[in-house]
């Protein structure tokens, strides 16, 4: 089958504007690079077949040599996923993922809203080696059970494969004691990650001077 042929939302430029690119496989993602098959073979199945070929990291280590040989890629295709995993590397190269093992971590991470006149609610979106994985904002303002409903804390978590989150936010008339929200909040998106397999391991409200963990308190 040709991809004009599938359901748009089954073609791997839809789906990725549509869902984002953590919701298409390996094999989508190369297509989109590829964008064409070769003879008697769609896209997705060429780049299946590749991405077997040079199983785990190999494809990302492959040569221009190696690749125009494989599958009848020719030069072009060839030079796109070398340069594409070329740029990758130098992107990342000096990128380090914050690893949050205690309140103080996180407190460290939060410079930007210990202070801030209106309340903020952040998510750590964390892989099960505690390292982050991505942070957001998901309000601003009083905060409320409206506000911060399990929904906004985890699709998101779901879309980026967090295998874990912990949520903070900022106390502006610097009081660390928890409210009565704060603790019916923190109760339901606890219940929430249970369910979803997605464990909440501490919500920490800071200050400009210091901060209150959920879990040293005993409150999750």
């Amino acid at each position: 089958m040709k991809i004009k042929d599938l359901p748009k939302i089954d073609r791997p430029r839809e789906k990725l504007e549509k869902y984002g690119p953590e919701r298409l496989s390996d094999s989508e993602l190369l297509a989109i690079l590829l964008r064409t098959g070769s003879e008697g073979v769609n896209v997705v199945e060429l780049s299946s077949k590749i991405l077997k070929k040079f199983s785990g990291v190999g494809l990302a280590k492959a040569s221009v040599k190696e690749l125009k040989s494989t599958f009848g890629l020719g030069v072009a295709k060839a030079c796109e996923i070398v340069a594409c995993f070329e740029l990758g590397r130098r992107l990342l190269q000096n990128k380090q993922s914050a690893l949050l093992l205690s309140p103080q971590d996180v407190w460290d991470q939060l410079k930007d809203i210990r202070d801030n006149k209106k309340e903020h609610f952040v998510i750590f979106f964390l892989d099960a080696r505690n390292q982050e994985i991505k942070r957001e904002i998901i309000s601003v303002g009083s905060l409320n059970a409206n506000l911060v409903h399990p929904r906004e804390v985890f699709e998101p978590a779901v879309r980026h494969l967090a295998a874990q989150v912990i949520v903070a936010h900022n106390h502006p008339a610097g009081d660390l004691e928890p409210s009565d929200h704060d603790i019916e909040i923190t109760k339901r998106l606890k219940d929430a990650g249970e369910v979803l397999g997605i464990d909440l391991i501490d919500h920490i409200i800071v200050t400009k001077d210091s901060f209150t963990s959920f879990k040293e308190k005993q409150l999750l």
